[in-house]
């Protein structure tokens, strides 16, 4: 004993006398909190604090036990030096008052309230939540003014302090600034406004003139201050400093997005970067960023390797962490066990008692009023169960062979209600030789875990299942009747074993009755930390010796009347009431759990009543009786020598035995009868506080420094910190077990005295393996602990128990927690149960159910991370939980000094629950995996918690653009450059080059072949609605061209706006302008059902093209000026409108010939999808040039037909609609899009009828007939559909490639003949609208030889891709991405990528911007302020380095080439070229560049219910809006899940997760995702959002 006080133990601090007993008063335990507090905001310097608290304690050093001072700091006690004081003698009785504050069980709940107030006013952005979704809401109504008719929030504002001055009735909507000033004033946290913590010196009050850009800085400075003290601070989520400004690629035109100019009036507040936003959700952004400020994680080093290969960031070891410093310790022996009784086996005992005994009470069974039903006597138990065992043996057969024979498993399947007929099932079992599996009885088909029930029924053979008649009734039925089949279960023959169904053995038949021995007596289960069920198999000589040691250890007498309120079926319920009772002839009186549920009192009351002398309950039952005992006066407890507390091994069971005590104690309970006990299922009973009259040592009780146990140490908190933890003993090691510590993870050594390990049990009363599972067996049922040197430390295999815990002085046992419970964060270990603890001791009962709160760790990025759930009161707001839940951070954050990932709120009794009460965690973590648990709020919080994120990429600023040639060079890579064919060498009979103009080119075709048809077009029945030859189209261009002469009186030069719907008067009016020497910009009319977005569209690009006049129909006249248009724009202020649907047939008197071919054209207008508008030039030479380049590369000749299907209003589209044929004079059958809405087919049965070889489309079309047509294949087919005409459908495009998109195309069609082959993508954009076009690829290669190869998809590593590197990859490996070709580069075009920055060439393994020089590029960009000096690179830019003398165009989309091992027709090989994405759409985020489909494409993948999804930034925090398409209920649950998957497959924080409706994003005709309109629309609260959380 002297040995093991003097191994370092002594940290442990034995309950001490009164005498010694000493606490810091409240006052000084404030001002201590307030000196802390201080500290923390920068008040005060470390110096002057730790001064001031040395004033404060020095009054009380020298009371502390003596201790020396310099050690209270160290936290450790050297136990070489130290001195004991002497234990107490162990035949002492225990003191009964000797109390120590230090170890009140309540202490916990203090020191949360303590580490909250540090906290106090500091708040975080709540969740904005759309009505609908609320589960419970009692709310005020109070929400700032806005311009959104519904905002997410409406009313969902609940303020502390209520503004009482009302605004008088003309300021019914103040200004912004006005609301900021009151939100600032009233400290809220509310979904509408943004929270501020009010900081010392920081509440100012400000005047009502304050301007909204002063206001959001005040918010901006109180917000600096609102941020989580947190351990580990998080990494910097921008990756820039402070001072950078939102890299933004500069804007085209200065006119941005559609209804920017024209939709925002009043006061506009600022944000830091000064972009204006008239929003509120901006703001809860802002308060969020200034929550994330400032990371309190150590600087980063300063070194940075510039390369693709992203290292997440090793978690290393904190040198200052303590380590174990006892010496290793010997495995500890329990008593020995002595003389057993003279029962050979337990049913030797149950045949001696049933015999000499008949008449002795076995069994009280209670109803749920109390009363007793039924008293099962040994003499009936005896009978019936072998009256049952008779049945199983010799009633029970099937084809005259018996069903069952000895060593079987059976089903138990019975109430927790009915006792008495499962001890009799069970020991009818016993008897029968077979082998009981006692289960729990299945209520639905979709109970928790039952699946993984059946899983262990069917592998341990299991086919019959008993069970009581009652049971059997209530059982899910299937159609026949018959019992159903549970989900995963074995097929079952269901036995009811009431008496009507048992037969009488004949008088010479007895079960026979052998001696103890190893074959299998029943099957335990117990489920896993991951939910998996294992059967743990129990001999019949444990099950034997097990009861031999509870008797010894228990002091259990013959006769002894014991209270089981556990479940009898497993675990200590079984152990104590169901074997070891029959062994000692006890009386057992079991108290169901439907009782306790109605009446939580029962139990004590059944003491009172039948005199028990022990009671076996669980500290939940003690903590339930506290709550209703006032109703009780007249009961006593002094009966009790024994209370076993089965679960005591939970550190927090200490404060229900305190609690239960103090309440108690006035009833006649002793202390020293409270016993609690630590058991597995694996090992059994592993430790117990044995009863007083054994002479045992007193119980220990020790104060934990919490953050020491996190890296598995023990050290005695030596002074009154927060993080403690307050544990009681086990009592000692089970007679005849040998104990040990090991290490929990890798080889199992032996640990050290002062450190905390997995205890194991060696002993012949534990299960001997799991049932089947032979692999799982050698690793926990037989085990060998070894010592440090590598040697066993004993002969013996060890169980391991999975308890964590350690031996103490006295060889008491003291466990911290279990396996099960075990979350290993960031290399430290936490504890399920601790956090819970925490949890609950923040106002607790107010907002959620005590029993319902569920902690589990999930593995995200390489690390697990901690997520709370717990049930919501019906009557908690939504204002209220919100509170709590930040709370809930704060404490876990200040105690256990780790960050909580995800703490989420659902329902009341939504959550699967356990048989017999508690949460099912298991599948609680399943279902928060599976995106099913659907709760009402959640708060994520990765900024936090997630540490070891890849270090942010720092760009090295010293490499110039000629070292990287070099370096390409010597690397032996090539600069990446590619063209088309040469269009000087390329012959061919084209007529139409001998012309310089479009309009020259339509004159000489009216002449030549006037009845040449050249557009059909189609009207939505698939019919043709009207058509035009060349002559015909030359005349309807004439009467244009005249009418813009005559009556409109325009000059050559001057701009005419053509609003027209897709059609032929389209084309004839843009030949017309051309005759009239205008120069003509295609509009797309506004859509009358929804003027309001579309109108100020029209008006903005009719302004900024200066268009003089505008051409169109009478009915888009009536539109423009109609009653409706009013609303959206001033119609006053259209410039002439003239309509063409009845224009004199006038002849031109003289065409217009332009001065030069260099001369404007026309001006392409478009929207990119970052939202600027802007008119590129063309020139009549670039025009033709277009038009031939697309003739070569298409094989386009006047016998021809391509059918069209895109907008004919800008890019690629215009050009195929409005020039190609004319200058080709192939004939163009052309689709307008907008009929697809009404017949999805339109598209592809015209190719069908036409026969059409070349076809072009767009995304969006494609998509339209990929969702609307994916199942109707078969009745396209009936229908004479056949694709197999098709060579080439192209899919013109201003994008990456969407792969997925072509290959399910093609997939879907390929019945209807189509050739997977036949689909490709071209590549276009601004400043060129034809780079890439993949020609015919079916063509025969003598067919002019331009048969090119089939598009290659490579697959490309994402992580190098973020660095602009091009790594290849194999497919399906991890990271890997397929890019697909973007077409053959067009005859006459030059490619080369260049570097952004330096516009230096790079080597073909850089991802960098593509450029472009061909004589069809744009001529610049046309804008109203005249500004294209700002953009004049982007049309004319020249290499910084090697060839100088080109001049480029910038496309403004990375990209980069590859050489294939591919050769086109004329043997070269074939350069592809791979578009990735956008330069404007890029993320830059950590020093990296992230494209946003990917991100997107994540995302969507993560849930079945996301339809689509869209990324961008905002003052570097990534906002991700999702499309739910699905009930609202799941919106919560794609928070958790989209922000899993971006950190596990980008290594990104999400800042934002926005939950909208289907449809919201919007998409341009082209199927473009416009993520910057969403921006401005999420920023302006124009989004009406199911839910936006906002992480921290």
């Amino acid at each position: 004993m002297a040995e093991r006080h003097s191994t370092g133990l002594l940290m442990m601090m034995l309950e001490p006398n009164p005498a010694i007993a000493m606490t810091l008063p409240a006052e000084v335990r404030e001002k201590l909190a307030e000196l802390e507090l201080e500290l923390s905001e920068g008040d005060i310097t470390q110096k002057g604090y730790e001064k001031k608290r040395g004033k404060l304690l020095a009054p009380f050093i020298p009371q502390i036990q003596g201790v020396d001072p310099s050690l209270q700091v160290d936290h450790r006690i050297q136990a070489s030096s130290q001195v004991v004081p002497p234990g107490p003698k162990h035949s002492k009785a225990r003191a009964v008052n000797s109390r120590d504050e230090r170890f009140r069980s309540d202490l916990h709940t203090e020191a949360v309230q303590a580490a909250l107030a540090k906290y106090k006013d500091r708040k975080v952005p709540m969740p904005s939540k759309r009505r609908s979704v609320l589960v419970q809401s009692s709310v005020e109504a109070c929400t700032p003014p806005d311009t959104s008719s519904a905002s997410e929030d409406e009313g969902s504002l609940r303020r502390q302090g209520r503004v009482t001055s009302s605004s008088p009735p003309y300021q019914a909507h103040p200004s912004v600034e006005h609301w900021f000033n009151r939100v600032i004033q009233c400290s809220s946290t509310s979904s509408s406004a943004s929270s501020t913590s009010s900081h010392p010196g920081g509440r100012g009050q400000h005047s009502g003139n304050t301007t909204s850009a002063s206001a959001a800085t005040v918010l901006a400075d109180l917000m600096a201050h609102t941020q989580l003290d947190n351990h580990f601070a998080p990494p910097d989520v921008t990756g820039l400093s402070e001072h950078s400004q939102f890299a933004e690629h500069p804007q085209v035109a200065p006119v941005r997005g559609l209804p920017r100019g024209y939709t925002h009036t009043g006061s506009a507040m600022e944000t830091a970067d000064g972009v204006p936003v008239n929003s509120r959700v901006s703001s809860k952004i802002q308060q969020l960023l200034n929550t994330l400020k400032k990371p309190k994680r150590p600087p980063l080093c300063e070194f940075f390797v510039d390369d693709f290969k992203e290292l997440l960031d090793a978690q290393l070891p904190d040198p200052n962490q303590p380590k174990a410093e006892g010496v290793q310790m010997s495995p500890l022996r329990g008593e020995p066990l002595a003389l057993v009784s003279s029962s050979a086996s337990l049913l030797a005992s149950l045949q001696r008692w049933g015999s000499t005994q008949p008449k002795s009470p076995c069994l009280t069974a209670l109803d749920n009023a109390g009363k007793p039903v039924y008293t099962l006597t040994y003499g009936k138990l005896w009978t019936r169960s072998q009256k049952l065992a008779y049945t199983l043996l010799n009633k029970l057969s099937t084809r005259n062979e018996p069903l069952l024979r000895p060593g079987d498993r059976v089903a138990l399947v019975f109430p927790n209600n009915d006792p008495v007929m499962f001890l009799v099932a069970f020991y009818g079992c016993l008897l029968a030789e077979l082998v009981p599996v006692p289960i729990e009885v299945p209520l639905t088909r979709k109970d928790a875990g039952s699946q993984q029930i059946g899983f262990l029924l069917g592998s341990c053979g299991v086919t019959l299942a008993l069970t009581t008649d009652a049971c059997q009734k209530g059982l899910p039925k299937a159609q026949t009747g018959e019992v159903a089949t549970f989900k995963g279960w074995p097929r079952l023959l269901w036995f009811v074993t009431d008496g009507k169904h048992v037969g009488k053995p004949p008088k010479d038949w007895s079960p026979p009755l052998r001696d103890a021995r190893s074959d299998p007596a029943y099957i335990e289960y117990k489920t896993s930390k991951e939910g998996s069920t294992m059967g743990i198999t129990v001999t019949h000589a444990a099950m034997l010796a097990h009861c031999h040691v509870l008797t010894q250890a228990c002091g259990y007498v013959e006769g002894e009347t014991i209270t089981n309120v556990l479940d009898f079926k497993r675990d200590a319920g079984l152990w104590h009431g169901v074997l070891t009772s029959v062994l000692n002839r006890m009386h057992v009186i079991s108290i169901p759990y439907s009782l306790m549920k109605v009446n939580p009192l029962s139990w004590i009351q059944k003491v009172h009543t039948y005199k028990a002398r022990v009671a076996v309950v669980k500290s939940r039952d003690m903590h339930w009786s506290l709550l209703s005992q006032k109703d009780q006066r007249d009961i006593s407890l002094s009966s009790l020598r024994m209370l076993i507390v089965a679960d005591g091994a939970n550190p927090w069971s200490i404060s229900s035995c305190d609690a239960f005590l103090n309440v108690f104690q006035a009833r006649g309970l002793r202390p020293e009868v409270i016993c609690p006990c630590a058991s597995s299922a694996e090992a059994m009973t592993v430790a117990l506080r044995r009863p007083p009259e054994m002479g045992v040592p007193p119980p220990g009780k020790a104060v934990l420094s919490m953050s020491r146990l996190s890296y598995g140490v023990i050290r005695v908190d030596t002074e009154e910190k927060l993080s403690v933890l307050t544990l009681q003993d086990v009592g000692q090691a089970m007679p005849g077990a040998l104990v040990c510590v090991v290490r929990p993870e890798g080889t199992p050594c032996l640990c050290r005295t002062d450190e905390v390990g997995e205890i194991c049990v060696s002993s012949s009363s534990s299960g001997s393996s799991y049932f089947g599972l032979p692999g799982m067996t050698k690793n926990v049922f037989e085990m060998v602990p070894v010592t440090a040197s590598g040697s066993p430390a004993s002969d013996r295999l060890f169980t391991r128990t999975s308890l964590l815990g350690f031996v103490g002085p006295d060889n008491l046992l003291f466990v911290v927690g279990k396996m099960d419970g075990l979350m290993m964060v960031s290399g430290r270990r936490h504890n399920a149960d601790d956090v819970v603890a925490t949890a609950l001791a923040v106002e607790p009962m107010k907002f959620v159910y005590r029993g319902r709160i569920a902690v589990f760790s999930v593995y995200v990025l390489h690390d697990e991370r901690i997520v709370v759930v717990a049930e919501q009161r019906p009557d908690a707001s939504e204002e209220d939980s919100f509170q709590w839940m930040s709370r809930v951070l704060q404490a876990i954050d200040s105690i256990h000094q780790v960050g909580v990932y995800c703490l989420a709120l659902v329902p009341a009794n939504t959550l699967p629950k356990a048989p017999l009460g508690g949460i099912h965690v298991s599948e609680t973590k399943q279902r928060f995996l599976d995106g099913a648990l659907h709760p009402c709020n959640v708060l994520m919080c990765p900024h936090t918690c997630v540490t070891n994120l890849p270090k942010p990429r720092q760009k090295q600023p010293e490499v110039g653009p000629a070292s990287m040639i070099v370096g390409n060079l010597v690397a032996g890579k090539r600069i990446a450059q590619a063209c088309g064919r040469d269009l000087a060498q390329l012959e061919d009979n084209d007529q139409a080059r001998k012309f310089l103009y479009m309009q020259d080119v339509l004159q000489w075709r009216a002449q030549a072949t006037p009845e040449h048809s050249l557009f059909l077009l189609l009207n939505a029945k698939g019919t043709v609605a009207s058509t035009a030859s060349c002559l015909q189209l030359h005349k309807r261009a004439e009467r244009v061209s005249v009418a813009l002469m005559e009556k409109g009186r325009l000059n050559p030069g001057d701009h005419v706006a053509l609003v027209y719907p897709p059609g032929i008067d389209l084309i004839a009016t843009f030949y017309g302008c051309l005759y009239a020497g205008c120069v003509p910009v295609t509009v797309r009319p506004p859509h009358p059902q929804n003027l309001a977005t579309t109108l100020p569209t029209v008006k903005m690009i009719v302004e900024v093209s200066k268009s003089v006049c505008i051409l169109t129909t009478q009915a888009i006249m009536k539109l423009l000026k109609s009653k409706e248009a009013t609303a959206a724009v001033d119609v006053k202020t259209w410039p002439m409108v003239l309509d063409t649907d009845d224009l004199p047939r006038k002849k031109t008197p003289q065409m217009y010939k332009p001065p030069t071919p260099e001369t404007l054209a026309y001006l392409d207008f478009s929207v990119s999808t970052t939202g600027i508008l802007a008119g590129v030039k063309m020139s009549h030479a670039a025009t033709t040039a277009l038009c031939r380049s697309v003739k070569l590369q298409c094989e386009l000749y006047p016998s021809r037909q391509i059918a069209i299907c895109l907008d004919p209003y800008c890019g690629l589209g215009f050009a195929l609609w409005c020039l190609c044929s004319v200058y080709s004079g192939h004939q163009s059958i052309l689709v307008p899009p907008l009929e697809l809405e009404s017949n999805v087919s339109l598209w592809l049965s015209a190719v069908s009828q036409f026969k059409v070889r070349v076809t072009f489309c767009s995304y969006s079309v494609m998509e339209m007939c990929t969702k609307g047509l994916g199942s109707q294949a078969e009745a396209l087919r009936l229908r004479n559909v056949n694709l197999s005409c098709v060579r080439t459908c192209m899919v013109v495009a201003e994008e990456r490639p969407r792969i997925n998109l072509t290959q399910s195309f093609s997939k879907i069609f390929k019945d209807l003949g189509l050739s997977p082959r036949a689909v490709s993508t071209t590549f276009g954009c601004r400043v060129n609208v034809a780079i890439c076009l993949q020609p015919n690829r079916l063509g025969n290669v003598a067919e002019k030889g331009t048969a090119g190869p089939d598009p290659t998809t490579v697959y490309v590593d994402m992580r190098a891709l973020r660095h602009d590197r091009v790594r290849l990859v194999e497919r399906g490996s991890p990271h890997s991405l397929p890019l697909m070709e973007s077409g053959k580069i067009l005859p006459g075009v030059k490619v080369i990528i260049a570097n952004t920055e330096t516009k230096g060439p790079l080597g073909d393994s850089h991802l960098g911007e593509i450029w472009v020089s061909a004589p069809h590029n744009g001529a610049g960009y046309y804008t109203v302020y005249g500004e294209e000096a700002l953009h004049a690179d982007h049309f004319c830019t020249r290499l910084s380095f090697g060839d100088t003398q080109t001049v480029w165009a910038r496309t403004g989309y990375l990209g980069f080439l590859r050489r294939t091992e591919l050769t086109d027709a004329s043997g070269e090989r074939h350069d592809a070229l791979y578009v990735v994405g956008a330069l404007d759409e890029t993320l830059e985020l950590r020093g990296m560049r992230y494209h946003p489909i990917d991100i997107e494409t994540s995302v969507i993948r993560s849930h079945k219910s996301i339809a689509e999804c869209a990324v961008f930034t905002w003052t570097n925090l990534l906002v991700v809006v999702v499309e739910l398409e699905g009930s609202e209920q799941e919106a919560l649950d794609l928070v958790a899940l989209v922000t899993n998957v971006v950190l596990e497959e980008h290594y990104l924080i999400v800042g934002v997760v926005v939950v909208v409706d289907p449809g919201v994003i919007p998409i341009n005709s082209r199927g473009e995702k416009q993520r910057m309109h969403l921006r401005d629309g999420f920023l302006g609260d124009q989004l009406d959002p199911i839910y936006v959380a906002y992480n921290m």
